[in-house]
């Protein structure tokens, strides 16, 4: 209870917002990018599995949607 500080209080070092800003940009285009190659590869097996397209017509198909995908969210 006699623990009272009259002074400032250490709030830790100074935040380098430059940095944080580059950190966050980069959180973004991984979470942008991660999305796009998932959802590209669940349809990239439905064609495959389901369209009787077999692993070349998934994988193609996988190839064209991904070139798709980085051309429009570039």
């Amino acid at each position: 209870m006699n623990d009272h500080q009259t002074g400032p209080v250490e709030t830790g070092a100074a935040m380098d917002y430059r940095e944080h800003e580059k950190t966050y940009s980069l959180f973004l285009a991984g979470a942008k990018w991660g999305t796009m190659m998932v959802v590209v590869l669940m349809l990239a097996m439905a064609g495959g599995f389901f369209a009787n397209g077999g692993l070349l017509g998934g994988i193609l198909l996988f190839i064209i949607l991904n070139a798709a995908g980085f051309y429009l969210l570039r």
